[in-house]
């Protein structure tokens, strides 16, 4: 029995084939949008995954203003951040941040679900999320993908 057939086959960064997503926000659930998201920029869908490599795709999101929460979580979900000094702890619910800075609902939820280490943060370069439909990544020509047919 030839024992080479069985190797298993790592990519690395050299042999990953990265390629780039357009997936549109409009009316999209948000937890499900960034788990679909986070699998896309992870990689996960590929036959060639490998934990320790970046090998997932760049992922552009547009219309990401129009992203949907069910329930009452655009006035109960709340979004904390911390200064650094005493009493410096700073809320924000989701409609305020809306309002604020709409592309940074999907970002923190799709960073949320990313690893927590130094992968992690490489992978987060690859995910650009874009108010409205126009985008400035035209020339790398991305894939529309309708993530309703995404399992």
């Amino acid at each position: 029995m030839d024992t080479l057939s069985y190797r298993t086959i790592s990519a690395n960064k050299e042999t990953v084939n990265k390629d780039w997503v357009l997936i549109d926000a409009d009316g999209q659930t948000l937890g499900r949008l960034a788990s679909t998201v986070a699998k896309l920029i992870r990689g996960k869908h590929k036959t060639n995954f490998t934990p320790h490599v970046d090998c997932g795709d760049n992922v552009i999101v547009i219309n990401a203003e129009k992203v949907e929460l069910s329930g009452n979580k655009w006035e109960d979900k709340v979004y904390l951040r911390h200064t650094g000094y005493p009493g410096g702890q700073r809320s924000l619910t989701a409609a305020e941040l809306l309002n604020k800075r709409p592309e940074r609902i999907v970002e923190k939820a799709v960073r949320g679900m990313l690893p927590k280490n130094k992968l992690g943060s490489a992978i987060y370069k690859n995910l650009h999320v874009v108010i409205g439909a126009e985008h400035k990544h035209e020339a790398q020509k991305p894939k529309k993908l309708d993530i309703n047919s995404i399992k």
